[in-house]
């Protein structure tokens, strides 16, 4: 019997109001111990950190577990579910067709026959360059049952960057899809594709679609899956390319553990039979729409496919589909908050939503409109080293990007690690006399490096040894250690949460202080009818470093009447000085990329030269048919006092933003003597 069981044995013998008084003692001792460790445990998040580690540890365990025996390829993920969900299951829906999980499987069959009948081996790449639709996903699966997997290529890609990606895919085959617009970029470069990298292309439209679906579906035999090893990727990603060529990124089969299950219950999403239905329409060429996509086909949540995001249709999609999640990128709530409001908002289903990229001054106002339960934000890159998530269900969390309790942050200490930047330089500031790195506190954050125990635990660029190698820092706080840099600024507060800054490049300097665009872009978005703010630095002539630029997008009730000097108030009350743009570009259209998330490189490239803009406006409006006429042109606004580093006397009632033309920048450029420019 254990310590104390005669005393216990003995007073539950006794009378009840007896024991009841016996035991009161030790009650109240259990009760004070239980409510120490409530509150040990609410300010420490210590169950919290216990749970995330054994998520990831019982993810890892059933994945190795199902994939020993020669069973490791994600094609037999996808087969058990199959066979533990009734024939009859929606396994995806589409506004194209819906498919059950019978017949997903029977397709995925006969598409990987079509591929080894057009010369796909096992251990090799095929290439889509595919829109969002079932047949994405048919190719997909039907890949791993041939031991092979898809090159996803931006399907926006033309000329050389098509090509760029292709070849470092050393695909022979290219699946295209049948939009026009699409194949007359692949036709704009086909003699290159066949001759120079030897390809063959196949255009997926409705007639081959045909043709595979009436061909038998044979399921392809086990040995072509064998000797795969976990390192085969599941996929190639690349990146966005906005400095360069996309850079690729095999996601490696092995990795795949929390997209079987990990990710689901993390989320509490329930599989089928009648389980959850997950909504994208996110590129499914692209990161956080493709894993989203084989989490479903991985764990049996039914997925819904949207052909694009549009923000007319997206709820509409939503409730049509019975959708109970949705995954978002980027800019995707702050556009959908755009619409006008509706008795509707709160007409659906949806208990979570997933992504990343969503910003401060939309979060609360997106979820108190919509009804949303959960919000998961999670920061990651395409490379995959440095990943956060934060499962959001109150106030606590909301805006930030991951939380760690104290476990996570002490396991973590050294391996997510703030380190201060060289802005003028952009490398990692060094100490003069020691050559080593100087960390900064989590509470103000840096560039977040990750420490690695070789170079091998960084999976690397696809075919690009020399881009791999420019991610390494080596000998950053000792001797012979070695730091992935990640290239974004995140800082963690007090109680373990993470929040973004900046990424490294759209930090500038400006009258020696460093700006964070993410800040100043926020403070501007939170102002009534700006959709969106795109901040970045512009050079001056005649001024070291850059000023501050918002290219923002007014809401069309707000844009007659917007009153740009309210603004300026706003923002000098919210910024630090140095941080209030002094330039503001009016857009006539919004400048997000295909996956909804900001680019800023044609807006800095443009800077505030008009010409310049002009011209790369024309062309572009050119490029896509419209006449001269039809062309609407970006306007912009400047503080010019804003850049003198002293007020001149005066000059107080000449403080606001006012028009900005050609003869301002041609006299920033000549700084003639005696006129106002020579002040700034």
């Amino acid at each position: 019997m254990p310590p104390g069981g005669t005393l216990l044995l003995e007073l539950l013998t006794k009378s009840k109001s007896t024991a009841q008084m016996a035991l009161a003692p030790i009650a109240a001792g259990v009760a004070g111990a239980t409510a120490a460790a409530a509150y040990l445990d609410a300010k420490f998040h210590l169950s919290k950190d216990i749970r995330a580690l054994r998520n990831v540890q019982a993810s890892e365990r059933d994945f190795k577990k199902n994939g020993a025996n020669g069973r490791g390829s994600l094609w037999y993920f996808f087969e058990d579910q199959v066979k533990r969900l009734p024939a009859e299951e929606e396994a995806i829906w589409s506004r194209q067709g819906r498919y059950t999980w019978a017949e997903t499987h029977a397709n995925a069959c006969r598409y990987g026959q079509y591929f080894l009948a057009n010369g796909v081996r096992p251990g090799e790449l095929v290439a889509f360059y595919l829109t969002n639709q079932p047949e994405f996903m048919f190719g997909h699966l039907g890949s791993w049952a041939v031991g092979s997997a898809p090159a996803m290529i931006n399907h926006h890609l033309a000329g050389d960057a098509l090509i760029h990606c292709l070849k470092v895919s050393a695909a022979k085959l290219l699946i295209v899809d049948e939009d026009k617009d699409t194949v007359e970029r692949v036709e704009a470069v086909r003699d290159r594709i066949e001759g120079e990298l030897g390809m063959t292309i196949r255009i997926l439209n409705q007639q081959l679609k045909g043709e595979i679906l009436r061909t038998e579906p044979k399921r392809p035999e086990d040995e072509l899956r064998a000797g795969l090893s976990g390192t085969f990727p599941m996929c190639l990603f690349y990146t966005s390319g906005t400095t360069g060529h996309p850079k690729a990124c095999p996601f490696e089969s092995q990795r795949a553990g929390g997209l079987a299950n990990g990710r689901v219950r993390s989320l509490g999403l329930e599989p089928g039979p009648n389980g959850d239905r997950w909504y994208v329409c996110m590129p499914l060429y692209h990161g956080t729409g493709c894993t989203t996509a084989v989490s479903c086909m991985l764990s049996g949540v039914t997925l819904c496919i949207g052909k694009k995001f549009s923000t007319s249709k997206f709820w509409g999609d939503i409730r049509d589909s019975d959708s109970t999640a949705f995954v978002y990128v980027g800019e995707t709530a702050r556009y959908l908050l755009a619409n006008p409001p509706s008795e509707n908002d709160k007409k659906h289903k949806v208990r979570v939503m997933f992504g990343n990229g969503m910003r401060p001054d939309v979060w609360h106002r997106f979820v108190d409109r919509f009804g949303i339960e959960t919000v998961s934000e999670f920061f990651n890159s395409t490379e995959g080293v440095f990943a956060l998530i934060n499962v959001c269900r109150g106030p606590f969390q909301a805006t930030s990007v991951g939380h760690h309790g104290a476990l996570l942050r002490r396991k973590f200490h050294d391996i997510y690690v703030p380190v201060e930047i060289d802005h003028e330089t952009g490398g990692i500031y060094r100490d003069p006399k020691t050559g080593f790195a100087k960390r900064r506190s989590y509470e103000e954050g840096g560039e977040i490096i990750v420490q690695l125990p070789n170079e091998e635990a960084f999976v690397g660029y696809y075919n690009n040894p020399k881009a791999t190698q420019s991610k390494f820092e080596r000998n950053v706080f000792k001797k012979g250690d070695l730091y992935y840099r990640t290239g974004d600024a995140l800082r963690r507060d007090a109680d373990g949460r993470w929040f973004f800054l900046d990424r490294l490049g759209d930090t500038f300097r400006w009258k020696s202080e460093n700006v964070s665009t993410a800040e100043v872009s926020e403070v501007i978005g939170h102002y009534p009818g700006v959709i969106e703010a795109n901040v970045y630095g512009v050079e001056v002539p005649g001024h070291d470093g850059r000023a501050g630029c918002a290219a923002v997008y007014i809401d069309s009730a707000h844009r007659a009447t917007f009153d740009y000097n309210a603004l300026l108030a706003h923002a000098r009350e919210k910024l630090p000085k140095y941080a209030v743009p002094v330039f503001i570009r009016i857009l006539e259209n919004l400048t997000t990329m295909h996956n909804n998330k900001q680019n800023k490189v044609p807006l800095r490239n443009d800077g505030i030269d008009l010409r310049k803009l002009r011209e790369r406006t024309e062309k572009e409006a050119l490029e896509k048919g419209l006449s001269k006429e039809e062309i609407k042109y970006d306007t912009m606004l400047w503080c010019p006092f804003s850049l003198a580093s002293a007020r001149a006397p005066g000059t107080e009632d000449e403080l606001g933003y006012v028009e900005y033309n050609m003869d301002d920048w041609d006299g920033l450029v000549a700084n003639a003597p005696g006129s106002k420019w020579a002040r700034l």
